[in-house]
């Protein structure tokens, strides 16, 4: 247990490091707007540009996305609230984050596992833009610390999380297809 009590400490003072150095005006809004890209509409509108462009993969990649959120979104949602890490500005109450989360607990990050498995099945699929995706997938993670809602390993579980559900997905396949 006191491995534990280590790693949540090392976890925090990375935390306040990161979230000093990223909170200026012109980086947080920046944060803003690239945590809200992986709110959900980054993912659609990814897909349609995808199907406007005329990219003969786009159905595909639309298919095991839609395979890949009926995984994440249960598995997130059981790990979450098994857990119950509290959010940082809720284990420091002097601490202020620069946004509230909409929900309670903070391990592993939704954001993060949502975008780690979209890059994933991304890059399977579109190899080109296999570099632009995980520069966003990580972007998105680092958004969520520099908001002041994630820890870092927070951060890192999310991204093996979604990680893992892409390949998972990519092993099952698409029964429709």
């Amino acid at each position: 247990m006191r491995w534990f009590v280590s790693l949540q400490q090392a976890d925090e003072a990375v935390f306040y490091w990161l979230f000093a150095r990223l909170k200026r005006p012109t980086r947080s809004m920046l944060a803003r707007w690239v945590s809200r890209s992986g709110d959900g509409y980054g993912y659609l509108a990814a897909a349609m540009l995808a199907y406007v462009l005329g990219d003969s993969d786009a159905f595909l990649l639309t298919s095991l996305l839609l395979l890949g959120f009926a995984l994440e979104l249960p598995v997130y949602w059981v790990l979450k609230n098994t857990l119950r890490r509290p959010r940082p500005y809720q284990r420091n109450s002097r601490f202020k984050a620069l946004i509230i989360a909409h929900d309670t607990f903070s391990f592993p990050s939704g954001h993060t596992t949502a975008a780690f498995m979209f890059a994933g099945l991304c890059a399977a699929i579109m190899p080109t833009w296999a570099v632009i995706v995980y520069a966003w997938a990580a972007a998105i993670g680092l958004s969520r610390i520099a908001l002041g809602v994630h820890y870092p390993t927070d951060i890192l579980a999310g991204a093996a999380l979604g990680s893992s559900l892409a390949w998972l997905v990519l092993q099952l396949g698409v029964p429709w297809l």
